[in-house]
């Protein structure tokens, strides 16, 4: 099936009642896998994880603060961020090549069920994570965090094949809401048992053991609900993959490869796509790290913490939603590029937070949830714009690798400052220059060019 093939396809189902309303139906399947792993990212990523994984390190580590894993000397601050770094190595390896087969194949859910069943099995196994065994938290917070990038990078790839150009920014961000709304609910619970867990009879380590484990299960259960309604598709494209160097069998590096070099085919596409693999890299560092930085830099408690978490996803509804609607206005590109400047402002007000006031993270978890939903989701649907039909899971493979299973670079960078300065103060405030960078490249992007370049049709709102 050829490019036009596919554009007019597109058009002829959007003008038909029947397949109107089977999209729509197909939409609130899809807006339900958000809802089912959007949990694991707040309540166990951003929330609990690691404070608990750092102390469970700090128990494990030597005299001088070092634990040793493959008798590598790792100061035990930065064993939860090198963890998460690690984690990307393995979604490397593994998202090309499942994407590629996803193409190839057509059957994108049956490879949506095993990754998003391996993820939640391995959360839930973060029950079993006590006393001194930070290696089991380190190697099922890399299973669950590489399964998460491969999951949702196949998620992604539904976007452009259940909704029409004119329809993906609010597609993309109610499925960004559903999935804070989520976050929200579970959140509050969460926060219920671990604030009275002398009243439930359990210590507070079980509290959180039980909140890790019960992400797992809230996510494998909710999955259902998208693999009922989410429908795979015949494979558009065969031979261009091929012929691009690929195999059915290609490890996982060569089938980077070989997406890469199809993607210099389509190069504002691949600008894009740098662009935004800088300013979410950003993005996700400060998610997964914020925590740390305000229990260990500030000295908040770990309810205080929580509080300002679910700010975030409450917030960060409502930011989704709203930045939908500038997008209908502005156009995506420019929302993107106005939210960026305000996680930059944000980001440096971060810096001067003082030491034992929780006021001021709260303010600061109000602004990071009003542009937080609103920049990820508009990223995503921009970027669905600009993949050349049939090979949507392929090149979201390349666009997942900096989204939720986190880029290598800012965890890395942040550990490593940390590492050589001792203060996360430094740590957080060299994550400004992948806003300010990705700001830059994006701004160079002519976009409705690469849409037309890509073979797909400009929206009149872009």
């Amino acid at each position: 099936m050829g490019t036009d093939t596919v554009r007019t396809a597109t058009a002829d189902e959007s003008d038909d009642g029947g397949a109107r309303a089977a999209r729509q139906r197909e939409q609130r399947g899809w807006y339900f896998y958000d809802w089912a792993c959007s949990v694991y990212s707040t309540s166990v990523l951003t929330v609990f994880l690691g404070p608990y994984l750092t102390s469970v390190a700090k128990a494990a580590a030597d005299p001088e603060g070092y634990v040793h894993p493959l008798g590598i000397p790792v100061r035990a601050g930065s064993f939860f961020p090198y963890a998460v770094s690690l984690s990307v190595v393995v979604a490397v390896l593994l998202m090309p090549l499942v994407g590629a087969a996803a193409d190839r194949s057509g059957r994108k859910k049956p490879l949506l069920a095993a990754a998003a069943y391996t993820g939640a099995a391995a959360t839930t196994a973060m029950f079993f994570l006590g006393g001194d065994r930070y290696l089991l938290g380190g190697l099922l917070l890399i299973v669950a965090n590489a399964a998460q990038s491969v999951a949702m990078m196949l998620y992604n790839s539904y976007l452009p094949q259940i909704a029409p150009p004119e329809e993906r920014d609010a597609v993309s961000s109610r499925g960004w809401a559903f999935g804070y709304a989520a976050g929200s609910l579970v959140l509050v619970v969460n926060l219920v048992l671990y604030l009275a867990h002398d009243s439930f009879g359990v210590s507070e380590s079980m509290a959180v053991r039980i909140c890790l484990a019960s992400a797992g299960l809230w996510w494998g259960g909710f999955t259902l609900i998208p693999l009922l309604r989410l429908r795979d598709r015949p494979p558009a494209v065969r031979e261009t993959t091929e012929a691009a160097g690929a195999t059915p069998t290609a490890p996982g590096l060569r089938q980077l490869m070989a997406t890469l070099r199809d993607m210099r085919r389509h190069p504002l596409t691949l600008a894009f796509l740098l662009a935004y693999l800088v300013y979410n890299d950003g993005i996700q560092t400060v998610i997964s790290q914020a925590s740390v930085y305000g229990s260990e830099e500030l000295g908040l408690s770990q309810s205080t913490l929580i509080g300002a978490v679910l700010l975030v996803q409450v917030l960060a509804v409502a930011g989704a939603l709203g930045m939908g609607r500038l997008a209908r206005t502005y156009g995506a590109k420019r929302t993107i590029l106005g939210s960026l400047v305000a996680w930059t402002l944000t980001l440096g007000a971060g810096y001067f937070l003082p030491e034992g006031a929780p006021v001021g993270f709260f303010l600061l978890a109000a602004a990071i949830g009003l542009v937080l939903g609103g920049s990820q989701a508009l990223s995503r649907s921009l970027f669905s714009h600009l993949v050349p039909p049939g090979k949507e899971a392929e090149y979201f493979s390349a666009y997942e690798l900096s989204d939720r299973g986190m880029s290598w670079l800012g965890p890395l960078l942040f550990g490593i400052t940390y590492q050589l300065t001792g203060s996360y103060r430094d740590a957080i405030l060299s994550l400004v220059a992948f806003f300010v960078l990705g700001f830059v490249l994006l701004a160079r992007v002519p976009v409705r060019r690469a849409i037309d370049a890509a073979g797909n049709p400009v929206p009149e709102k872009i």
